[in-house]
C-alpha cells in the first residue's frame, strides 16, 4: 500500500469539509475547491483529520490512492493559506506590469505580451519579480509555466524569465572555446 495515502490530512482552523461518495468539497477563508474521488477510494473525516482508504489492490488503485491523498492535501492548504509561485525577469530592458487583472510583459519582442489571469489567479509585480497567487496549486503552477514559456532563460547570458528558485546552467561562449585551441 501507499505510504503517502495512509497519512492523515490535518484540517486547518476555519476550513470545512463536505464528503460525498463521488467528491469532496473543501471550503476555507480563501475560497472553495472540489475534488472528484476515483472508484475504490473512500474518504472519511475523523476529528480534525481526513483519512483515505483504498479497497483496490491493483497497481492503478494504489497509485490513485497516493495521488488522491496528495491532491486533497493541496486543496486543504490552498483554501486556507493559498499557493504562491515566484518568477524573475533577467535581462536589460525586460519589464512586467499589471494592467487591470492582466500581466503585460516587455521581454525583447517587437510587441508586449499580454497574459490574462484566469479566475482565482492574481499577479503582483515588484521591480523584476513576478508573483502568481491562487488557491489551486495546479493552476498556479500552469500559469507560472505559461509566463516562463514566453521567454525561457537562455544558457549563455541567462537572459529570460526564470523561476526564483531555478538555477540556470551556463555554457561557455564561442570566445571561451577558442582560448585553449592550438593556432
Amino acid at each position: 500500500m501507499s505510504k503517502i495515502g495512509k497519512q492523515p490530512i490535518a484540517i486547518n482552523q476555519g476550513v470545512s469539509v463536505e464528503i460525498s461518495p463521488q467528491d469532496v468539497k473543501v471550503v476555507g477563508p480563501k475560497g472553495n475547491l472540489m475534488l472528484k474521488i476515483p472508484k475504490g477510494i473512500v474518504v472519511s473525516q475523523e476529528g480534525g483529520q481526513i483519512l483515505l482508504t483504498s479497497s483496490r489492490k491493483s497497481k492503478k488503485g494504489v497509485s490513485q490512492y497516493g495521488t488522491t491523498r496528495a491532491l486533497l492535501a493541496n486543496i486543504v492548504k490552498g483554501v486556507s493559506e493559498g499557493w504562491v509561485k515566484g518568477l524573475e525577469l533577467v535581462g536589460t530592458g525586460y519589464r512586467a506590469e499589471v494592467v487591470g487583472g492582466d500581466l503585460v510583459l516587455t521581454v525583447g519582442y517587437s510587441h508586449p505580451v499580454k497574459i490574462t489571469a484566469p479566475e482565482g489567479i492574481t499577479f503582483k509585480v515588484e521591480k523584476t519579480n513576478i508573483t502568481v497567487e491562487g488557491i489551486d496549486r495546479a493552476l498556479v503552477g500552469q500559469i507560472a509555466a505559461n509566463i516562463r514559456s514566453v521567454r525561457p532563460p537562455e544558457p549563455y547570458k541567462g537572459k529570460g524569465i526564470k523561476y526564483q528558485e531555478e538555477f540556470i546552467r551556463r555554457k561557455a561562449g564561442k570566445a571561451a572555446k577558442t582560448v585553449g585551441a592550438p593556432a
